[in-house]
């Protein structure tokens, strides 16, 4: 059976897959509770975490890696907390260990909550600086889970007076290479960064302190596997050191993204092999550039009637009901933007231009066709402005007269 497809799923198997070494499953950023352009997505959240245990039990995994930002913001509401819930008990009973890791999104106090009760159950959750030496092992492979790191808030426990992203994961990857000593397996580290030479997308919350966003990816040198959360597109930085991404896209920046888990085996001397299971897409995400005309009748766009959809009209004029009309043929569309061809051989301002003209109409009407990209306003829109007009003369006039009537100039009857 492929990777990642659905039914037909022999049950669970306990314990190791592999006498010799462990499976893993790496995954980050489900950002449960995140809409995208106000679209609830926990139905396609809950509908990722049945694929998670479809590829438990199908793949034999030994643990489940979530490198951070598990929820999306630090209070997540009830139903949310509740779909954490009930999918790792999923995952747990279908035989595989969780390790979890805050994010920068993550309340670690409220996520690590009950950790040392949980971890009897198979479910492990490191969100403190405090245990970031504390391994758990499944198989012979020690696997550290190291939290977001807050510079200014961890630097003094972590013992450095280097209060940047580089310094406190430098700092805390020693204490790892310390610990992991004790251990003769491979090692394994989640951590939640930045890390130099990855690409970056438009939904990540910037981490940037004092300049220093990112890190070296030599921070996780002799490391069997670092698995890293925090950007949302799946990457390999190096053959050991690479990001999941998240399971969906949260913004149209990802539209190229392909998502999913990296499928980790790594046998007992160290040795990787990696490959990526792709998650299911709830929608594909489109987008679209191109006067307006064009993109509702191009039949190549049939797909994108399906999709989320992102439009740029380039039109000179800023067509009326652009909206209803792309949505007549894309219901999906949640995004508009305008972007016009410049005008040629127009220099002057807005404020020049309506400098000479002759009324308050006109002046009106020009300022109502500037915005809307030199579409001119229509006769019903040219009435409402001088019934306006005319009803701002009429009060101006009223309130002058009043005036005049509590205040007379002297001299005049």
């Amino acid at each position: 059976m492929p990777r990642g497809s659905p039914g037909g799923l022999p049950a669970a198997v306990g314990g190791p897959s592999y006498p010799d070494g462990v499976r893993l499953l790496h995954t980050s950023d489900w950002h449960l509770g995140r809409s995208f352009h106000e679209v609830r997505l926990l139905d396609a959240q809950a509908r990722f975490l049945d694929h998670v245990v479809d590829v438990v039990r199908s793949e034999r995994v030994d643990a489940v890696l979530v490198s951070g930002d598990v929820y999306d913001r630090a209070l997540p509401g009830p139903e949310i907390v509740e779909l954490l819930s009930t999918g790792v008990t999923r995952l747990v009973d279908a035989g595989a260990q969780v390790i979890l890791s805050s994010g920068n999104h993550d309340s670690a106090i409220r996520l690590g909550f009950a950790a040392d009760l949980l971890a009897r159950a198979g479910l492990h959750i490191r969100t403190s600086v405090t245990e970031i030496d504390r391994p758990v092992l499944v198989g012979d492979a020690a696997v550290f889970a190291v939290p977001y790191l807050e510079p200014s808030v961890v630097a003094p426990a972590l013992g450095t007076e280097d209060v940047t992203h580089t310094g406190v994961l430098t700092a805390a990857m020693d204490r790892v290479r310390a610990a992991a000593s004790a251990h003769p397996g491979p090692t394994i580290v989640m951590a939640h960064a930045f890390v130099a030479g990855a690409a970056t997308c438009g939904s990540e919350r910037d981490i940037t302190v004092g300049g220093a966003a990112s890190v070296s990816p030599r921070v996780f040198d002799g490391i069997g596997y670092a698995a890293l959360g925090h950007l949302h597109g799946a990457q390999r930085l190096t053959e050991s050191v690479r990001y999941s991404g998240s399971p969906l896209a949260m913004s149209f920046s990802e539209a190229g993204h392909t998502k999913g888990s990296w499928l980790v085996d790594i046998d007992a001397h160290g040795r990787r092999n990696v490959e990526l299971v792709e998650a299911p897409v709830p929608r594909p995400l489109a987008v679209l550039r191109g006067q307006l005309a064009g993109l509702l009748a191009d039949p190549a766009l049939a797909w994108a009637e399906t999709a989320w959809c992102q439009v740029t009209l380039t039109d000179a004029a800023r067509p009326l009901g652009a909206m209803d009309r792309l949505r007549r043929r894309f219901p999906g569309t949640l995004e508009l933007a305008f972007d016009p061809p410049p005008v040629l051989g127009e220099r002057r301002t807005y404020a020049a231009r309506v400098a000479s003209t002759a009324t308050a109409l006109d002046v009106c009407c020009d300022f109502l066709a500037h915005v809307r990209g030199g579409t001119p306003a229509t006769d019903e829109e040219r009435a409402l402005f001088a019934e306006a007009v005319e009803g701002g003369r009429l009060a101006s006039g009223a309130t002058a007269d009043e005036g005049r009537a509590r205040h007379p100039v002297r001299g005049v009857a």
